[in-house]
């Protein structure tokens, strides 16, 4: 999985799925992604006014929430694959700032935000210390971490429906859908492959993080994981 991970490599795809990126999500989800999201940005607790770096943001869907629950923001959208950014800058207001950002190289100085989200990055990383490490730095004293990735599902009665959905499901609606079955088999593997919920919040704590916390949702398939800046 690790040399799938190669960013070159990652990013071909991602450019690859752009155009299809959204509604793959929603219907991946049964829509449920923009209920995760609207979870994110109120655990980021943003001031007004506050500055908020979406990284890995895709077509800028958490941007976009941050400013809905608080218009004063100033939002900067943040990711390595600028084919992704291009479809998300469509309809989008000219309040958010996009930048093009490597997840383990922030072009950022020290402690210039107040909240750091990101939705679907840390499972896609080579790093994922190094990316939370750089996420902390960024952040200012007190700012907020709040990240949505896939997570190992628990086993549980449920694991043949999720195993079936992850396996089966999503490679043929990426086909069916997006044309793109290659990608869509790789991102459930990612979601199988990735670090539990409960040894992310251990990396967390590990850099740094207090007060850090999970949740699961959609049948132990994702999490959304927080921490704070002390």
């Amino acid at each position: 999985m690790e040399q799938e991970k190669h960013p070159q490599k990652v990013r071909a795809m991602f450019s690859r799925i752009a155009p299809n990126y959204d509604r793959m999500n929603r219907i991946m989800t049964l829509a449920q992604d923009l209920r995760w999201r609207r979870e994110v940005i109120l655990r980021a607790a943003l001031p007004e006014g506050g500055r908020l770096l979406d990284l890995g943001a895709g077509t800028g869907d958490l941007a976009m929430e941050a400013l809905r629950q608080t218009p004063a923001a100033s939002v900067l959208a943040a990711d390595f694959t600028v084919p992704m950014m291009q479809v998300g800058r469509q309809g989008k207001p000219s309040t958010i700032h996009w930048c093009a950002a490597d997840a383990l190289n922030l072009p950022f100085a020290d402690e210039c935000f107040e909240a750091v989200v990101s939705g679907f990055l840390l499972r896609n990383v080579t790093d994922v210390e190094r990316s939370l490490r750089e996420q902390y730095r960024v952040l200012k004293r007190s700012g907020r971490m709040v990240c949505l990735d896939t997570t190992q599902p628990q086993a549980n009665l449920f694991s043949p429906l999720v195993n079936f959905h992850l396996n089966q499901v999503i490679p043929t609606l990426g086909r069916w859908l997006a044309g793109d079955g290659a990608a869509y088999t790789y991102l459930p593997q990612t979601t199988q492959s990735f670090l539990t919920a409960e040894a992310l919040a251990e990396l967390l704590e590990k850099v740094g993080f207090r007060e850090v916390g999970f949740r699961r949702r959609m049948l132990g398939t994702i999490a959304i994981h927080w921490g704070v800046k002390t």
